[in-house]
């Protein structure tokens, strides 16, 4: 599962994925310094079962610091999107291209107001971020009936019952990354699923493209620079809409990763405090850190990895759990502790952990243990967030 990282020129977007992932990609006061899409590893932060279990070691595919595991994921940052992309302005074309390969996406709006619709540089507070959300939407609601609409007609016609214009409609969205399961539920949220599609009135399609939509490419709306004060009124307004707004500074948490990564500090990504480390650092560095300090006694945090943990951990309903060979070291082959941690789905069993680790142990599974209890269990057992399994098979046998 990946994240796609989208939003008008000049939101502080690159500046977002920079501070999530480390990566120098370009930055830069006008429109679309983001060109083609760059991908970077960032991490969810959860907190790992070491304490708990009383374990030292360090793991293989993930850091745990202080008690927390940081689980490498992906994240792309998007070409810019600017109104009339679907009709090929800007680089709409190959921004609604690029996004098929997301599973989730972060909308980074400008709450300071100081962009316009197309992200140049205006007066601070002049420009509503609430149309940028709403414009956003609708490119993509345009860009996806576009699509349905080459096949619409000969899919209603030839459909001879709805389960065949499930399997039509599925095939030919597959491209975007859409399911014939998220077809089906889109039909049933918007209770479509009864009526046959050759009786639907437009109202009709256009509920199920926004459903749709929703369902394929739910988005989780980062509202950057609360560090400018115009942003305080704007976020109000935001909330007060209904819609779910996530606070963030893009900047800030970019400049403490850096200085965390000089040593000149130490800070944990999510945290609400950090320690100088240096006395080397200049007058105009400590009151940069001073600033950002505020950000966060006042914020919580810089709102960068609670967005991150949100895009994988609630909007995509993902779990993390812990695969082991020893069900009582709690290890590998290499007596490496705890030395993988695999993000599922919500919901997912014990023989979906097996297929996440290998195909032929998938197909090859007995029977699992749950490290933590020593009870065997089924592959329909049904795992739970921190999960320390054991997966035995007749391709590994104990």
């Amino acid at each position: 599962m990946i994240i796609g990282l989208i939003g008008k020129p000049n939101t502080g977007k690159s500046t977002f994925f920079n501070a999530a992932t480390l990566k120098n990609v370009p930055t830069g006061n006008y429109p679309f310094t983001t060109i083609n899409p760059n991908i970077g590893i960032t991490h969810i932060k959860i907190k790992c079962p070491c304490k708990e279990l009383d374990i030292k070691d360090e793991p293989v595919n993930s850091k745990c610091i202080n008690g927390f595991r940081f689980i490498p994921v992906e994240i792309i940052d998007i070409a810019g999107l600017v109104p009339d992309a679907s009709k090929g302005k800007g680089l709409g074309n190959q921004f609604l291209d690029n996004i098929r390969m997301a599973d989730v996406l972060i909308h980074v709006i400008d709450t300071s107001g100081s962009t316009d619709k197309e992200g140049k540089t205006i007066e601070i507070g002049s420009h509503n971020p609430i149309e940028d959300i709403k414009f956003v939407r609708e490119e993509f609601n345009i860009w996806l009936k576009s699509i349905i609409d080459r096949y619409w007609t000969n899919i209603v016609r030839s459909a001879q019952n709805n389960d065949q214009f499930y399997d039509m409609l599925s095939e030919k969205l597959i491209g975007i990354g859409v399911k014939k399961t998220q077809i089906l539920e889109s039909l049933q949220k918007t209770q479509l699923i009864n009526i046959k599609p050759i009786k639907w009135e437009d109202k009709n399609l256009q509920n199920f493209i926004s459903t749709l939509q929703s369902i394929t490419k739910p988005i989780v709306i980062a509202a950057n620079k609360i560090d400018i004060s115009t942003s305080k009124t704007y976020i109000s307004e935001l909330k007060k809409s209904g819609l779910d707004i996530n606070p963030c500074a893009a900047e800030a948490e970019l400049l403490l990763k850096l200085a965390s990564d000089k040593k000149i500090i130490d800070y944990l990504p999510g945290d609400n405090v950090f320690k100088v480390n240096s006395n080397k650092i200049d007058s105009k560095q400590n009151r940069a850190l001073e600033l950002i300090r505020k950000i966060l006694e006042q914020n919580g945090s810089t709102g960068i990895q609670n967005i991150i943990n949100k895009a994988y951990l609630e909007v995509l309903n993902c779990i993390v759990i812990y695969p082991v060979e020893d069900e009582n070291k709690l290890c590998d082959k290499k007596d490496r502790i705890l030395p993988d941690a695999y993000i599922l789905k919500n919901g997912s069993t014990a023989k979906d952990l097996a297929y996440k680790i290998h195909t032929d142990i998938g197909k090859t599974f007995l029977y699992a243990i749950n490290a933590r209890s020593k009870i065997k269990i089924s592959g329909e057992y049904e795992l739970k967030n921190n999960d320390v399994i054991k997966i035995v098979s007749s391709n590994r046998k104990s």
